[in-house]
């Protein structure tokens, strides 16, 4: 046992310091002349490699004027790396060396992608790797379709290449300009295609696999058709629900709060409308792409996707947040004691304490972090920048999300290495980094029964 614990926080050792390595030599190699147009500051160099490999987003320069074809591949890398994952991309390493991953390597694997058995796991790690390059392949297709008439072949190839790991990362880092995606807000091709690619990823892989299975079921008939969702495992069904539920919700919010309003959704028609209000609702979900001004949005709308960003995805997947499962995990515990219940019940199954606990914490450290660095930067900061504008920032660098009021590059170096430190965080997860420090992921070795007392809760 005590060896496992180890080899459980060797692994978020080897998380934490992995991805910490990745952002310093990202740094470097970003701060070189030989990957930029023009010189630049280091601190601009590590903030870049930071948001890259956290996939966030938040840029305080211009990617597609400030680096060279040589930065903007290196860019390309260390979002692919911040996608996958640090031990996924060791592991891959190892399958091009064709070198044999041993039995501590697929112990690491397991606590790394939380699965519940040892067998199979590097079939596993496999099985995301491949998913991820062909769903990838199919993004860049259909980018292609618009980019290569409108760019030519060498440069539509590689913009659609760069942009469907950005969008399938959940990056939203573009080298298109300095509007992201606002460009093509009108074009069906970009935005469903750059929809479909944030949420495949953003569900998560063991959804995924669990659908795949399924379905592979419901096709030989070994079970009736009107159970191709209740045979799903109650986490594929909860990310599944909850996600819908959010972008339904998000999409109606945002066409709603921003029909009027002409420096966002005003000028377009009825069906552009709803298309951008469903993209906005989906980006918020830790991709950062935009296809509108987000310095314009109304304040409600701002405080409301800061919501949907400190929400996030579904975890096992490329998404940031506290995750969609932990929210309505929560939700659904309110509930229970609202109606008086003593159980968490959800589609017929009863969620453990402990699971429950755990939600909890992710919840509680992640609104630490997220309040932490919003009083910072505001303490930082002139008093002329509004509170909104701070929040939108804040929630979007801890989510890992990307979408900017116009800020960001307009703040202090402090204020930007606030920012640094919570994407960091954002991407390695709260939970895994007071592990991480804690050095064991049970604090308790021993359960201790002390006597039982009521304190005044409300």
């Amino acid at each position: 046992m005590k060896k496992r614990k180890h080899i459980r926080w060797n692994t978020l050792q080897i998380t934490a310091i992995g991805f910490l390595g990745i952002i310093l030599l990202g740094g470097i190699l970003l701060y070189l002349p030989v990957s930029n147009t023009r010189q630049i500051a280091f601190i601009d160099a590590l903030f870049t490699s930071v948001t890259s490999v956290c996939v966030t987003g938040l840029v305080t320069v211009v990617p597609a004027s400030q680096f060279t074809i040589f930065g903007k591949v290196i860019l390309l890398i260390l979002i692919q790396i911040g996608g996958l994952g640090v031990i996924a991309c060791t592991t891959l390493f190892f399958f091009l060396l064709h070198r044999r991953i041993g039995l501590k390597e697929r112990v690491v694997l397991q606590e790394a992608y939380g699965a519940q058995h040892l067998g199979g796991i590097v079939r596993l790690v496999k099985r995301v790797i491949t998913g991820t390059l062909v769903v990838e392949g199919g993004g860049a297709v259909l980018y292609a379709l618009r980019f290569v008439p409108e760019y030519g072949a060498v440069r539509g190839i590689w913009y659609s290449v760069f942009h469907s790991v950005s969008a399938f990362c959940n990056a939203g880092i573009d080298i298109l300009g300095e509007n992201s995606l606002a460009g093509y807000a009108k074009s069906p091709l970009i935005n469903i295609t750059t929809i479909l690619l944030i949420i495949l990823s953003g569900i998560g892989f063991t959804v995924w696999f669990d659908v795949i299975e399924n379905a592979k079921r419901l096709y030989h008939r070994e079970v009736p058709m009107r159970w191709w969702f209740t045979r799903l495992k109650l986490h594929s069904k909860l990310a599944i629900v909850t996600t819908l539920f959010l972008i339904t919700v998000g999409t109606v919010f945002v066409f709603a709060a921003e029909y009027h309003n002409q420096d966002t959704l005003g000028g377009m028609g009825l069906g552009q409308k709803v298309l951008a209000a469903l993209f906005q609702s989906v980006t918020t979900r830790t991709a950062g792409f935009y296809t509108f001004s987000q310095g314009a949005l109304h304040e409600e709308t701002k405080l409301f996707c800061a919501v949907l960003m400190f929400i996030g995805g579904s975890p096992g997947g490329t998404a940031g947040g506290v995750k969609t499962t932990t929210f309505a995990m929560l939700f659904l515990a309110c509930l229970t004691f609202v109606r008086g219940g003593n159980d968490t019940e959800c589609m017929g199954r009863r969620i453990s304490v402990s699971n429950f606990r755990t939600g909890f914490c992710v919840v509680m450290v992640a609104f630490t972090v997220f309040i932490t660095g919003t009083i910072t930067i505001l303490a930082l900061e002139p008093d002329s920048i509004p509170l909104i504008n701070v929040i939108y920032e804040t929630a979007s660098a801890v989510g890992t999300v990307g979408l900017t009021a116009d800020l960001t590059p307009h703040l202090s170096r402090l204020s930007q290495i606030i920012l640094m430190v919570m994407m960091y965080i954002g991407r390695l997860g709260p939970l895994t980094l007071v592990l991480t420090f804690a050095g064991k992921t049970h604090p308790r070795d021993k359960i201790r029964r002390l006597p039982k007392e009521q304190i005044m809760v409300g």
